[in-house]
This record gives C-alpha cells, structure tokens and sequence, in this order.
C-alpha cells in the first residue's frame, strides 16, 4: 500500500532532496513525502482508490506534475519521475572543477591526402574550470596541454609534428586556451567563447560544449563530463607546411577538427592516486 516513486536528473542521478505531493481531484493535499539519499520516495498512507496528481518539486529544479492512478489494493506507483534543472539549462554544480587527465581526451582529426583521416591526440595537458553561482555565462575554463606530448602511433610523423614544420615544440613548448565568455545554446549545450595560444599565435577560438552529467566517483568526490569540439584552420597559426602529392592533392587538410572529452572533478585538485 501507499506511494512509491523514484526522482532522477535527465542523466539519471539521484535528487535525494526531492518532494512528491499528492493531491485528490479537489486540490486537496493527501501525501506529502521526501526523497532519501537514493531518490526514492516510499510513504505507507492508504490512499483511496482513483485519479490523483502527482507534483515532485526539488531545489534547483523545474516542478514536475503527472497524473497517478491508485488501485483497489491503494497503492500509487508514479515510476521514474524526471527533474530538468531550473529554466531548461543543465549545469553542474557551480565552484571549481579541476579537469583530471587521467579520464580526458584531447584530440586531433587531420585529413589525409585527401581520401583519409589521421588522428592524433596529447597525452600530457591540465586545466581548471570555474561554474559561477549566479550568472553562468561568467563561468571560466582554463587549460594548457604539452605540445611534446602529441602522439598519432607513428614516431616519425610525431617527430615532424613537432618540428618546426607544424607545433615547433622547442619554441613554443605551450598550447594555452583561456575563456572569454559563455553563450547559452540549449538546454545542455553552450558556446565557449576564448583564446587559442598555438605557436606564439593568440586568435579567437569558440568551443561547442555540451554537459554530460555529474555523478559520484568512488573515492567520494563529484565528477562533470563535459564534451567540446571545434575546427582550426592551421594557416591561423603560422603552420603553413604542406606537400602537394599527385593531381593537386594535398598531404595534410588545411584544417583540424578538435575533440575534447573531459572529465573534472570538483574541487581545486585532483585526489591523490
């Protein structure tokens, strides 16, 4: 008997501080309950059999209202009840989040004599994200990756791709990239807006972001997930080299398709190993 119900973010997190309302066809109240710690809501009163309205509220979240029919045997079973965060826009929590390498990609896609794609990626890079409390279009995000540390599985070509040729690692040992801004561009997607530092060349450059999810890790700290991607062209960052093969095909595409997947974990450092 009674009412029972699970509360779930829309990437399936528990909302423990979740309330579920039940009122009759009247309006009238006749269960109020709260969520435990795993976002389930059981309450025992006997409810009479019928329609009734079901409205789960949450701090942070958008109300949700549906409707719950209550059997002969008086038991009301609302099912998985889905909370948007407040205003459509999905966000992790706000303060500091130190991106963790270990659980992060940053990736490269060149193409390649006109007919394939090669992919790189840099192994050593750090970075810090900042989600403002109030207005998060004043949210932050810094990262500074390791030329050096490009790595497409062919040490000859990841020889050249250091050499001055491309990234002139010697010179410029940096890859910096600094926010500016933050657009709002659906309901878990932003435009990041900020400066690429590559190769002594500071230029505009925006990220497509979208919000993954946050959840608990095993070592009792917060995780976000977050994935961005963007296209440079290599000619705005003084790497003009290129060879010309066969029939006026080029070796390398004039441009790069930039994957980031990062994980970052709350707080202003990673936990110890």
């Amino acid at each position: 008997m009674g009412l029972t119900a699970r509360i779930r973010t829309r990437d399936g997190w528990a909302v423990s501080h979740a309330v579920v309302t039940v009122t009759d066809m009247t309006g009238t109240q006749v269960v109020r309950a709260e969520a435990d710690q795993d976002g389930v809501v059981r309450d025992a009163t006997a409810l009479a059999p019928g329609a009734y309205t079901v409205i789960v509220t949450a701090v942070g979240y958008a109300p949700a209202a549906s409707s719950a029919i209550v059997t002969a045997g008086g038991r009301a079973a609302v099912g998985t009840v889905t909370l948007a965060r407040q205003g459509g826009t999905e966000l992790p929590p706000p303060g500091p989040w130190t991106i963790d390498p270990a659980h992060s990609s940053v990736a490269a896609v060149a193409q390649h004599l006109g007919i394939s794609s090669v992919h790189g990626r840099f192994t050593e890079f750090a970075g810090r994200i900042e989600i403002a409390p109030d207005d998060v279009a004043k949210s932050r995000v810094e990262a500074v990756i390791r030329a050096a540390s490009i790595t497409t599985g062919n040490g000859m070509r990841d020889a050249h791709l250091r050499s001055d040729d491309f990234l002139g690692t010697d010179t410029y040992p940096e890859i910096v990239y600094r926010s500016t801004g933050l657009t709002d561009a659906g309901s878990d997607r932003w435009t990041v807006h900020g400066e690429l530092a590559l190769r002594g060349v500071v230029r505009p450059v925006d990220l497509d972001l979208v919000y993954l999810s946050t959840g608990s890790d095993p070592w009792g700290g917060t995780r976000a997930a977050f994935r961005a991607t963007t296209e440079l062209r290599r000619e705005d960052f003084a790497m003009n080299f290129n060879q010309v093969v066969q029939a006026g095909v080029a070796l390398v595409g004039t441009t790069l398709k930039v994957e980031l997947d990062i994980q970052a974990v709350r707080g202003d450092s990673l936990p110890q190993a």
